[in-house]
């Protein structure tokens, strides 16, 4: 259960924090790193351009991850740092020092660079140049990237809470609160919105949809429900984003199913029992999904059935697997990102990006492949060898 220090625990105890220690006695008996296994490389990974974005998360639990929206890809440092690149070159096109201890983000949308902190605050920037347009305070820390679409900024904070705020000047319209367990993941998963519905995945292993406009639950539905006597046995956080495709919702819990669901209705149309933190992610092929071992599986979209499982990187705190030109992509804690065959899941590549591990998923467009590292190093790779997928 150590392993669950790598994953990070809040606890909510009688208004206070707890560790994972309180809860686990310092005992270690996790599973040690898989080894990495040697393969011929099959495909080449070109890397099209690197540069640093600051540091600040290396040695602390933050999830900055990047954005990338109009050509231009948005990091942010624990620091308080938020830049803009041009998504093609990596040329630097804005920096801005914002002082705020930056917990969450960088998001996007409506012309705004979003980011959330510590303190509870929201900030949006001027996507054109960085200016700070406007500060909104929310109700506790915002973990995950803030989302913006339809004239309303979309917030998640970790005491159940998800908000919508005015793009124009950051006002409150809505709030939606859900109950917090005593025990969670130090994880949420960034709000998703999909047309004119913005979905959450909540601490108590539910997933609901609101109205974008004013925050109204058009459907909830429990992905997983808590089980057992202890706190840490009753674990099932939705800590991971959903992901929509074709009008079908893909969502993982913790300790608990990955379900499929029917964006329109909440109707569960499969579900299938796995843990996993980490999330996934889905294509017009398969559901690919990191559970919380560090295997990577492929699930077939129609109903769930396995397709294939690569396990060769069990307990490397494997990232969720984002699909890129035909092939699947996780980062792990040495720094490493491994390449999958997108039909059976056999190894083609690895290229290590940052010694200091990579938390957060890939980020993939058409073009290029962007990774961000714990170190700072935010890098972009294209696959120049297309002879094995």
């Amino acid at each position: 259960m150590m392993r669950l220090a790598a994953i990070g625990l809040l606890a909510v105890l009688g208004g206070g924090c707890g560790t994972v220690n309180d809860y686990l006695r310092g005992k270690d008996n996790s599973e040690p790193p898989a080894a990495l296994t040697n393969f011929p490389n099959s495909v080449t990974v070109q890397t099209a351009w690197s540069t640093r974005v600051g540091s600040g998360s290396d040695s602390e639990y933050f999830k900055l991850s990047p954005s990338v929206a109009n050509g231009k890809v948005f990091a942010a440092d624990r620091r308080g740092r938020v830049s803009a690149y041009a998504a093609d070159s990596g040329r630097s096109l804005w920096s801005v020092e914002t002082k705020a201890p930056i917990s969450g983000g960088p998001g996007s949308g409506e012309g705004l660079v979003l980011v959330g902190t510590s303190d509870g605050e929201v900030l949006a920037l001027a996507e054109a140049n960085g200016a700070v347009l406007w500060r909104a305070r929310v109700s506790s820390e915002v973990l995950s990237a803030p989302r913006a679409a339809q004239g309303v900024v979309v917030v998640r904070t970790v005491d159940g809470k998800l908000f919508g705020l005015n793009v124009q000047d950051g006002k409150r319209q809505w709030t939606h609160d859900s109950s917090v367990p005593a025990l969670t993941l130090r994880s949420t998963g960034a709000p998703v919105i999909a047309g004119d519905k913005v979905l959450g995945g909540f601490a108590s292993g539910r997933l609901v949809a609101l109205s974008i406009n004013d925050g109204k639950v058009l459907w909830e539905t429990a992905i997983a429900e808590p089980h057992g006597r202890s706190e840490l046995e009753r674990l099932v956080d939705i800590s991971a984003e959903p992901r929509v495709v074709d009008r079908t919702v893909y969502v993982t819990s913790y300790q608990g199913r990955v379900a499929a669901l029917d964006l329109e209705s909440g109707r569960l149309v499969w579900t299938r029992d796995m843990s996993s933190y980490a999330g996934l992610t889905a294509d017009d092929h398969a559901v690919y999904v990191t559970d919380a071992k560090g295997q990577v599986f492929s699930l077939d979209r129609r109903d769930g059935r396995a397709l294939w499982k690569q396990d060769k990187l069990r307990a490397r705190a494997v990232t969720a697997p984002e699909v890129y030109d035909g092939y699947v992509v996780v980062g792990d804690f040495e720094g490493y990102l491994h390449w999958m065959a997108r039909d059976d899941g056999h190894f083609v590549a690895r290229t290590r990006i940052d010694a200091a591990g990579i938390l957060t998923p890939p980020i993939a467009t058409d073009d290029l492949l962007y990774v961000n590292g714990k170190g700072g190093v935010l890098a972009a790779l294209r696959v120049a060898d297309k002879s094995s997928k």
